[in-house]
């Protein structure tokens, strides 16, 4: 018998009770189910389970995923692309995300703004901040990121929503905390030039309680939600 149902009832109640620990509104955190490596029938034990919004990383298979579930006759979903994007890659994305949290380059943007289809809402977007600055991590650096924000709010075909960003992990809860404080910083900043941004996307499993506490609006979680994952697909 699958977890799913009852690991999704528990990280609610852990979101409930971080959020309110630090007197924030339990609704004002999304949870974002990261289904990358899991098949269309776990994602639709979590749609049964009530949840609507789910992240991938790996395109080609979420649009499989994406079709199956469409053909399985589930209810409206709210996709998020949250993996690195390729130039040749942005179409796909355009035609069949509502939300990317990866946009770390002006070309990327402007690709994706001009290859979104007519007629659909805009592309929801968050700028990856590489906040932690290893260099083996996507992510625009935070001295850069105010032009480029600008840059990407002022597309048409994307509302620029927010930051993300995965900083370098770490076990202790004030370390965790002060790597997102640090985005908090910079998105105020933004928000203090201008742009009207009401998005942090920051916290995954380990380490959402912290994110939480620094303001986190959607938190990514995977494997607290489906289990351990083989990547042999990757």
């Amino acid at each position: 018998m699958s977890l799913i149902p009852q690991n999704l009832q528990a990280i609610t109640s852990t979101i409930v009770a971080a959020a309110q620990d630090v007197g924030r509104a339990p609704q004002s955190v999304q949870l974002l189910a990261v289904s990358k490596t899991f098949g269309p029938d776990a994602v639709l034990e979590a749609v049964r389970a009530g949840q609507r919004a789910f992240g991938e990383n790996y395109l080609q298979e979420s649009l499989d995923k994406i079709a199956a579930l469409k053909a399985a006759g589930a209810p409206a979903l709210e996709w998020h692309f949250i993996g690195p994007i390729q130039s040749n890659k942005t179409r796909p994305i355009a035609e069949h995300f509502d939300w990317v949290h990866t946009v770390e380059r002006e070309k990327i943007a402007q690709r994706l703004s001009e290859q979104r289809p007519e007629g659909m809402a805009p592309l929801q977007i968050c700028l990856q901040v590489n906040i932690s600055g290893e260099a083996s991590k996507s992510g625009v650096a935070p001295a850069e990121l105010a032009a480029l924000a600008h840059k990407v709010a002022a597309l048409p075909n994307l509302t620029l929503r927010g930051l993300m960003a995965i900083p370098e992990p770490a076990e202790d809860f004030a370390q965790q905390r002060a790597a997102f404080a640090q985005l908090r910083v910079l998105y105020e900043q933004l928000r203090a030039d201008g742009l009207a941004l009401d998005t942090l996307s920051m916290g995954m499993s380990a380490d959402l309680r912290a994110a939480i506490a620094e303001g986190a609006t959607i938190v990514r979680v995977g494997s607290a939600i489906f289990g351990s994952r083989n990547y042999h697909k990757a």
